[in-house]
């Protein structure tokens, strides 16, 4: 499970979360969206340990994020939106090395090579990272997340640049992870694909977190009856601009 308490991150001057509370529990797709500087990467960031609020506390699986960092990101896997690898490593080599870095090096001769074919990365296992492209390192990223058996997933825009059978390889992936207990927090621009695949969303403006719900609880906001979560995003953020 994913729990974050008052959490607020700043910059200076400059407040970038603003006192969020967030939960994900076990088996729950949740959708972090927000238009273009709302605090969106800067909350995943904090989530995943890259950054340190400023105020609040961050749980995964119960541990405390700060003084139990090896014990919650052991079940912590983070997928930026801007892929961070190794270029001097092949592709197989790059995955045993996060397998080993979570102690899985016993599963990984089977699970490497199911995670490459399913990401069309079989044919490339030999080929060094910095030859990638940027689809393929996606794949690749994706790939890492979900070699080491993690049950908390962070995901900042995972379908840029992914072609469309990976995309809906991901999605699948997503319905799996589900299925089998994770807690899987998702930030993404694609309302529709948001409106699908999430069980609840939660969105953000300015630092804050301006609505969180399900669908229906999103249509039971005052002038939101039967309106898709486009309309419904593109109205609550409208308002938190002309607010502030």
């Amino acid at each position: 499970m994913l729990q974050a308490v008052d959490v607020c991150k700043s910059f200076k001057t400059f407040l970038a979360v603003d006192h969020l509370n967030l939960e994900v529990t076990p088996g729950q797709v949740v959708g972090l969206l927000g238009p273009n500087g709302a605090g969106k990467t800067t909350t995943l960031r904090c989530l995943c340990g890259i950054l340190h609020p400023n105020h609040g506390y961050i749980k995964i699986n119960g541990f405390d994020l700060k003084s139990e960092a090896s014990k919650a990101k052991q079940g912590l896997a983070f997928v930026p939106e801007v892929p961070a690898l190794y270029d001097l490593l092949t592709v197989l080599e790059h995955l045993r090395f996060i397998a080993m870095c979570f102690s899985r090096l016993e599963t990984f001769d089977s699970m490497g090579e199911t995670l490459l074919r399913r990401y069309d990365l079989w044919e490339k296992r030999n080929d060094l990272v910095g030859t990638l492209s940027k689809g393929m390192r996606q794949k690749l990223t994706v790939a890492c997340a979900l070699i080491h058996d993690a049950n908390v997933f962070l995901f900042d825009e995972p379908m840029i640049g992914i072609d469309p059978s990976g995309v809906h390889q991901f999605k699948q992936e997503l319905v799996t992870l589900k299925e089998n207990g994770a807690a899987i927090l998702i930030s993404t621009h694609l309302l529709d694909t948001a409106e699908r695949l999430c069980d609840r969303v939660v969105i953000m403006a300015k630092g804050k977190m301006v609505a969180s719900g399900t669908m229906d609880e999103l249509r039971s906001i005052p002038g939101m009856e039967g309106r898709s979560l486009e309309d419904v995003f593109l109205a609550l953020t409208e308002t938190n601009k002309q607010a502030v």
